[in-house]
């Protein structure tokens, strides 16, 4: 469910899509849209942004983009690149890991690379404006979208072999555009808070489809159809941004940086039936829901040496159960993860570079709209799975030009 540059690519035909149950064992990470300059201000990480089965997609930082704000000059512009990847295999019901999807084989693996590509131009000292362009690559592989998973009798022993098939998308995510204002006069204090609104488009694909193999009775055919809500580029829903971010200055060497950002969608579902829904369903569970995403972040920067911080953290992110705006029909996988974050940055009065290493301390998928409905209906409590990574990797780089050239 997290958030990096390096990661699998799609592959080609099914005869070389079946994958090797042993992949869940790769490395669990990635790089994720990160916003360092003196204050590095995150997520939105978020994206962060996303991990696993719980789609928080990247691109989810413009507010977080103009954490790179901090002292932009009239006339300046920050350049930012973001990259993160993660793979997602352990799979969770509320807090609780499901240990046996890994132990049999049949848990979902999702591997995610984004590559997220803002700017920021400073209006004045204090007024800015940031543009956010978000792109992804994410395969998906399982065996219960294939045919069905490995089943097991009563003694354990094998009734059904189940088989790896492997879907992806690849493009252009949502769009994001905000506009900031940091509150006090940069000039004349070591502390400073900002508060962006912005918007959040459509732009990205929320109808991607792929091929399902072993479909029908026997099972013996192959069909294209929408692959999962968690590797679609966007959720096709028109949001609104919120970001607030702030850097408290402590003492010579250490400095508090946070952060917290809101995408509220104002667009219920967004008309895409999820695969194998029946025709006669109703909305609350046979359409995509177009969901909310937060992001939360705190932290502080050791500087030892001029130009080098230490950084240490803690981060939440996710999506919530029910949206801020309207209503909250349609299928999702709420949850949000907690994580703790050592990092380190580099920066120059025009570079800044940014690398930490969340870990992932506290997961949980909690109950969805359609869970809701189903306790209520079936008298027990109903909650689905999701599947989270352990840890990822984050790296953002900023660059500015143009203006006067102050100390980021």
């Amino acid at each position: 469910m997290f958030l990096t540059i390096v990661g699998p690519l799609p592959v080609g035909p099914f005869s070389h899509r079946q994958s090797d149950h042993h992949s869940h064992f790769e490395v669990n990470m990635s790089i994720r849209y990160i916003v360092v300059a003196l204050a590095m201000l995150a997520l939105a990480s978020h994206q962060t942004y996303a991990q696993g089965c719980v789609a928080v997609r990247g691109g989810g930082m413009c507010g977080a983009v103009a954490g790179t704000t901090v002292n932009l000059q009239p006339g300046q512009f920050n350049f930012t690149l973001g990259a993160r990847n993660f793979t997602s295999y352990k799979h969770f019901v509320g807090d609780i890991e499901q240990k046996y999807r890994v132990e049999q084989g049949t848990e979902v693996i999702n591997h995610s690379t984004f590559l997220d590509l803002g700017v920021s131009y400073g209006v004045t000292d204090r007024l800015f404006v940031s543009a956010l362009l978000p792109f992804a690559t994410n395969t998906r592989t399982s065996m219960y979208e294939h045919g069905g998973n490995t089943t097991f009798d009563s003694t354990g022993a094998l009734k059904y072999q189940g088989f790896r098939g492997e879907t992806s998308s690849q493009g252009l995510g949502d769009a994001r555009f905000s506009l900031g204002y940091w509150i006090f006069d940069p000039a004349h204090t070591d502390y400073n808070y900002s508060v962006a609104f912005g918007v959040k488009t459509r732009s990205g694909n929320f109808n991607v489809t792929d091929q399902f193999y072993n479909q029908g009775k026997k099972p013996d055919s192959t069909i294209t159809a929408v692959v999962d809500q968690s590797i679609q580029l966007g959720d096709g829903g028109i949001g609104v941004t919120f970001d607030v971010q702030g850097i408290h200055q402590l003492s010579s060497s250490v400095m508090l940086a946070t952060s917290f950002n809101y995408m509220a969608n104002i667009t219920n579902t967004n008309g895409v039936r999820v695969r194998g829904a029946a025709a006669t369903a109703k909305i609350d569970s046979a359409e995509f829901s177009s969901a909310d995403q937060f992001g939360l972040r705190i932290g502080a920067f050791y500087t030892p040496i001029e130009g080098w911080s230490g950084y240490l953290g803690v981060r939440a992110e996710g999506i919530p159960s029910f949206d801020f705006i309207g209503e909250s029909q349609g299928f999702r996988r709420p949850g949000y993860v907690v994580s703790i974050e050592p990092g380190i940055s580099y920066s120059t009065s025009d570079l800044s570079v940014f690398f930490s290493a969340p870990i992932a301390g506290y997961r949980n998928r909690t109950q969805s709209y359609i869970d809701l409905l189903r306790t209520g209906s079936r008298g027990t409590k109903t909650v689905g799975d999701a599947a989270f990574s352990d840890y990822f990797l984050t790296l953002g780089i900023s660059y500015r030009i143009g203006g006067s050239h102050h100390s980021m």
